[in-house]
């Protein structure tokens, strides 16, 4: 333990800082929560439920250029892009397009899988200290293609997952069918990852998780963080309080994993991020009369389905728009459309339907690092689709680097100052 840092508060309760502080409290530190809401109610909340080992492949890919114009007009297209935000996010567009190069896809790759090796290795011992075992399965993943085109489309992505280890099998459209009956007639080849695991409810995870952390002796404080007062010679001595809607809170170690949120708070401490908000929609059809066998992941349609601890979900889209701004409840119905077209076994209007922000940088890797500011506060956000999957390494990194210890992973690619 690094002298004088033995309290550290983390700032977020979704799953990547209910994890710090989970490895923090494991590393001996005295650890505090900070979230405006009830911990894992964020993002966290309604994403897919895979843990994503096979994600190594990146958002922005060869020939993305030709592409995002097309897919931006098109109102079939999962990705979109409210009008209004363009000028906050030509610059992330921008960048994802430099990033789409194929030797960055390579270190891109490189660098997300350098994460996703210790996926197990950062979530077991957690998991297994809360017991919330009955909320993980390891049934594994089908990816699914409608059209030759699509699976030629595929070939870099799936190379790329193969030359970092992913354990695949290439099925016709029969032998899918045979594996998850419930799948359309249209589903030509599929690609089955028997290695993925997933949750069945990731807010229950989430719930188990930072129940365990206060059995343990962490504290929960319900606020929203507004800023920091710094101390120190010229106020350069890093914060020493943070400022919530509630008062202040004095702090000795700040972790900031607080999801989009986070880029307002960073810039407030010198560190400018180019972090946007990917928002992501899905739709619960409870009691659906059939439970899919694998989660299920459309290439043609950007959608995946799986079977929850309430019914089937079904999610997609990716929509650049302020993370406040109303959601648009016309790209979950969507979804919906593309669900019931691969799945037609779902039938009747869904029991929910969701929004969530994720935080995604252009170059598709977090932020894991000290803050190039101050000493006394660490960043761990932007993990994009990722953040449930990477929640357990990412923490065990930041507990590592709180202590002084040399980190699991290398964690020069996900520097906060590479920007």
């Amino acid at each position: 333990m690094l002298k004088g840092l033995g309290t550290v508060t983390v700032i977020g309760a979704g799953l990547v800082g209910v994890c710090c502080a989970l490895h923090l409290q494991r590393e001996g530190f005295k650890v505090r929560l900070v979230e405006k809401g009830e911990p894992g109610r964020g993002a966290s909340f309604g994403n897919a439920g895979s843990f994503g080992i096979a994600s190594c492949v990146p958002f922005s890919m060869p020939g993305i250029l030709k592409k995002v114009p097309k897919m931006l007009l098109d109102p079939e297209s999962p990705l979109k892009l409210r009008w209004s935000h363009v000028p906050k996010a030509l610059p992330w567009f921008m960048g994802a397009i430099a990033n789409s190069r194929r030797s960055r896809v390579e270190e891109i790759a490189a660098a997300r899988n350098s994460l996703l090796m210790h996926v197990h290795e950062g979530y077991a011992p957690l998991i297994e200290d809360a017991g919330a075992e009955q909320w993980v399965k390891d049934d594994g993943l089908l990816m699914t293609f409608e059209s030759e085109a699509a699976f030629e489309g595929a070939a870099y992505g799936l190379d790329l997952r193969r030359r970092h280890g992913v354990h695949m099998d290439i099925l016709d459209g029969n032998e899918a069918r045979q594996i998850e009956p419930a799948l359309s007639k249209s589903v030509i080849k599929a690609v089955s990852l028997p290695d993925v695991h997933r949750t069945i409810d990731p807010f229950r995870l989430c719930s188990a998780l930072s129940q365990d952390f206060v059995r343990r002796g962490g504290e929960i404080v319900n606020a929203e963080v507004k800023g920091f007062e710094i101390g120190g010679a010229n106020g350069g001595g890093g914060p020493t309080h943070i400022v919530t809607d509630g008062g202040r809170l004095d702090v000795e170690t700040v972790v900031i994993a607080a999801g989009v949120w986070s880029r307002p708070l960073a810039a407030q401490l010198g560190t400018s991020v180019p972090l946007e908000a990917e928002r992501g929609y899905h739709v619960m059809f409870a009691n659906p009369g059939f439970e899919l066998r694998r989660a299920i992941t459309s290439v043609d349609r950007s959608i995946s389905l799986a079977d929850m601890h309430e019914g089937i979900r079904a999610s997609g889209v990716a929509e650049f728009a302020a993370p406040d701004a109303p959601p648009d409840m016309r790209n979950a119905d969507m979804v919906m459309r593309h669900a019931r077209q691969l799945l037609p076994g779902l039938t009747g209007e869904p029991a929910s339907r969701w929004m969530g922000p994720r935080p995604s940088h252009p170059d598709s890797k977090p932020v894991i690092g000290r803050s190039p500011r101050h000493r006394n506060v660490f960043f761990a956000f932007g993990h994009d689709h990722l953040g449930l999957t990477m929640a357990g390494i990412t923490g065990k990194l930041v507990a590592e680097l709180a202590t002084g210890k040399p980190t699991t992973v290398d964690l020069a690619p996900f520097r906060p100052d590479r920007f």
